[in-house]
């Protein structure tokens, strides 16, 4: 899935604006709040809510799945 008018995760493709992502913590700021999220795929993001809207400043892989 890919999308040419929005940002996607790119691990798994899923529109940065959807669900499902879970918020993992909050926090206000002087400016605004940041939110911790998880996308569907695992991987845990930082949002950055503002005045200019919500972006994700930064993103992690998805964890590996561990055998056994």
């Amino acid at each position: 899935m890919t999308s040419p008018t929005r940002a996607v995760c790119p691990h798994c493709a899923w529109p940065d604006d959807a669900e499902p992502f879970q918020v993992v913590s909050r926090h206000g700021t002087g400016d605004g709040r940041t939110l911790w999220t998880r996308c569907g795929c695992g991987s845990l993001q930082v949002r950055v809510v503002d005045g200019g809207g919500t972006r994700i400043v930064s993103r992690s892989r998805p964890a590996v799945a561990q055998p056994g």
